[in-house]
């Protein structure tokens, strides 16, 4: 069945019950799982390094501010792949062979780039319910992922909030 499973995951709820499914689907099937997240310095919980100053129109790099920014940075990056570790230990203890990856960038196209050099014969990724006008604006990692991948894709339904009912 699977014996390769890439996970894209963030440290959020939808990302613990992705993690969670991941693990039982490769135990099932005695898959090796590769867990990976993907951050971006233009998203939160990440600051941008740019400030307008006073008397002016154009944006300026300050250098305490950057230097706030880059700490900030190494700070969120450290932490992120700490959790990662955990999460890995977590499937390494129940009897799945497990790593990670943290890369940098665009989420969509990093996912399906490491799908395909990993080699993945299956992608999961969360998906939060949006469509439409929405998903046009605020983009769509898992809309990218089914596009492009070079494998299967199990995209897993988030939550669905009250004013996103059918």
């Amino acid at each position: 069945m699977y014996q390769k499973i890439l996970v894209a995951i963030d440290n959020s709820d939808m990302g613990q019950h992705i993690f969670e499914q991941s693990v039982d689907l490769a135990k099932a099937t005695a898959a090796e799982i590769m867990l990976l997240h993907v951050v971006s310095p233009l998203e939160d919980p990440y600051i941008s390094p740019i400030f307008l100053q006073p008397d002016t129109i154009y944006p300026a790099w300050q250098a305490e501010s950057m230097d706030h920014y880059i700490q900030h940075w190494e700070k969120q990056k450290q932490e992120k792949l700490d959790w990662l570790r955990s999460l890995t230990d977590t499937a390494i203890n129940v009897g799945v062979k497990a790593g990670f990856a943290q890369k940098m960038g665009d989420a969509g196209r990093i996912i399906c780039e490491l799908a395909l050099n990993w080699p993945a014969d299956l992608i999961i990724v969360g998906r939060r319910g949006l469509a439409g006008i929405s998903e046009f604006f605020l983009g769509s990692v898992s809309n990218y992922v089914l596009h492009h991948a070079p494998c299967s894709v199990l995209a897993m339904q988030g939550k669905i909030l009250p004013e996103m009912k059918l």
